[in-house]
């Protein structure tokens, strides 16, 4: 290898937006690298899928989903027996 052109490979600390940390090797300048997922909170990795629009977000929204599901299945045609 070339002396002098290659950065400086160090120990570094990643830090998920969950609080879960771990150490790695990388070559980030300060030491930190700040994740928004990790292995201990992304839904492939746990199975456990949280909606990315909860209806805090949009309040009345359930009601009016559950509105338009009663009108449909009112209107909705039984299958032929």
């Amino acid at each position: 290898m070339k002396s002098g052109i290659h950065p400086e490979y160090v120990t570094t600390t990643v830090v998920c937006s969950c609080g879960n940390t771990f150490e790695t090797r990388s070559t980030a300048k300060n030491g930190v690298i700040h994740a928004d997922v990790c292995s201990q909170c992304h839904p492939f990795y746990t199975g456990i899928r949280r909606s990315s629009t909860p209806a805090a977000v949009w309040p009345g929204s359930s009601a009016a989903s559950a509105r338009r599901l009663a009108a449909a299945s009112s209107q909705a045609t039984p299958f032929p027996s």
